[in-house]
C-alpha cells in the first residue's frame, strides 16, 4: 500500500476508534456512527453551516454521530477509490461531474432516500445511485472594498491590475475548479478557445488550490481581488466576510452565465454503516432539513415541494436575476474529463 494511502487508512482507524475495529467485522455495522466524505461548502466557518445544524439535529434524533471528512470534490472521490476494497465512508457528497465519476467507478450503491420523488429528474441519477440534497450554482467572488464595482467579463481579468490577485481552484481536483473549465468552454464556444483564454489568464493566476473554500477568506482580506466559488458557499461565507461579493462572468458582449452545481449525495458501496447512511440521506431530504438549506446554509433546496420564503431565499433569487443558466452535458463531461484536465494542464503549464 502506498505510504499516503496507509497514512489515510490509519488516520481513519484512529478517527473511528473505539466505536469500530478497523479491518474487523464485529460490531462495526451496529455502531452509532456514520462517516461522511464531502466536498467543502456546507459546513460553516464558525460551526454555523447547514451541515453543523443538521448533523447536530440528526444525532439528537437518532443517537448516530456523524464523522466528517472534507476536501475537494475530486479529492474525496479519489480517496474513496483508494479505499474501495475496504470502504471507510458511508455517504459521499460531491459536485458534478465527480458524482457521476463516483457512480461510473462503482463507488455508489442504489438507494432512493425518502423525499427523492420531489427532486427534479435532472438532479438525481436515473439508476438511483445519487440524489441532490442542496442545489447550487457556479460563480465568482470579488473584494467589494478594493474594487468599487464588480468585474463583468472574463476579458477584464486579463488586465495587469489582477496580476497575483486572482486565483481559481484546480480543475480535476476541486468541483468548483472544474466548473471554471466547463463555464469557459461554454462561454467561449469550445474547448480550444477556452484553453487559449485560460493560457493568457495564467499570467495573473496565483497558482493551484485544491480547495475552493480557502479562496474566499483571501478575497475578503484583500490578498486576492477575484476567485472562483459557488453561490451557496460564498453567500454563507459573506455573512462573516463583509468584503465578499458574488458575480458571474460574461464573454465580452454577452450575458452573464452560470449552471447548476448541486451537492449530490450517495450511499457508498459496501459502506461499513449502510443502515446509518440511509438514515442520514433520508434526513438530508427531510422537510425540516430542506427548509434550513436557505435559512441556515444559504443554498437552494433540492425538494421542489419545499417552499423557501426566508430572507436568504429572497436575496438569492434577486442575486440570480438576469443570469442565464445553461445545462452542461454531464455524460459527455464525465467521459472526457480526464482529457479536458490534461489539455488544461498543458495549456496553462500547471
Amino acid at each position: 500500500m502506498p505510504r499516503n494511502s496507509l497514512t489515510a487508512a490509519i488516520a481513519l482507524c484512529l478517527l473511528a476508534a473505539p466505536l469500530t475495529a478497523c479491518g474487523g467485522t464485529s460490531a462495526a455495522s451496529d455502531a452509532k456512527v456514520v462517516t461522511v466524505y464531502s466536498a467543502d461548502g456546507l459546513k460553516g466557518e464558525n460551526g454555523d453551516g447547514w451541515y453543523d445544524e443538521i448533523f447536530k439535529d440528526f444525532q439528537k434524533q437518532t443517537g448516530i454521530k456523524v464523522k466528517y471528512v472534507e476536501g475537494g470534490s475530486g479529492e474525496m472521490v479519489q480517496r474513496a477509490v483508494r479505499e474501495k476494497t475496504n470502504p471507510q465512508a458511508d455517504v459521499l457528497v460531491t459536485l458534478p461531474p465527480f458524482i457521476q465519476q463516483a457512480d461510473s467507478k462503482g463507488l455508489l450503491q442504489k438507494y432512493t432516500p425518502a423525499g427523492a420523488d420531489q427532486v427534479s429528474g435532472a438532479d438525481k441519477a436515473a439508476d438511483g445511485t445519487w440524489t441532490s440534497v442542496v442545489n447550487n450554482y457556479f460563480g465568482f467572488v470579488y473584494n467589494k472594498k478594493q474594487l468599487t464595482k464588480a468585474p463583468t467579463t472574463w476579458e477584464e481579468l486579463l488586465d495587469g491590475s489582477y496580476k497575483n490577485k486572482l486565483q481559481y481552484s484546480t480543475p480535476g481536483v476541486a468541483g468548483d475548479g472544474t466548473a471554471v473549465l466547463i463555464k469557459a468552454i461554454h462561454d467561449f464556444g469550445g474547448k480550444d478557445r477556452a484553453l487559449a483564454y485560460l493560457k493568457k489568464l495564467q499570467s495573473n493566476n496565483v497558482g493551484p488550490s485544491a480547495s475552493t473554500g480557502k479562496l474566499a477568506p483571501k478575497v475578503d482580506k484583500g490578498e486576492l481581488l477575484v476567485a472562483n466559488g459557488d453561490v451557496q458557499m460564498n453567500y454563507a461565507q459573506s455573512k462573516t466576510m463583509p468584503n465578499l461579493a458574488i458575480w458571474f462572468p460574461a464573454k465580452q458582449g454577452g450575458k452573464p452565465t452560470t449552471f447548476a452545481l448541486p451537492y449530490a449525495a450517495g450511499l457508498v458501496t459496501k459502506a461499513p454503516h449502510s443502515a446509518n447512511g440511509r438514515k442520514l440521506l433520508d434526513y438530508m431530504l427531510s422537510r425540516t432539513a430542506q427548509q434550513q438549506v436557505s435559512s441556515i446554509g444559504g443554498g437552494f433546496r433540492a425538494r421542489q415541494d419545499v417552499k423557501a420564503t426566508d430572507a436568504n431565499a429572497t436575496a438569492l433569487t434577486k442575486l440570480m436575476a438576469g443570469v442565464e443558466i445553461f445545462e452542461p452535458d454531464w455524460t459527455e463531461i464525465d467521459k472526457n474529463l480526464t482529457s479536458y484536465v490534461e489539455s488544461w494542464q498543458e495549456a496553462t503549464g500547471s
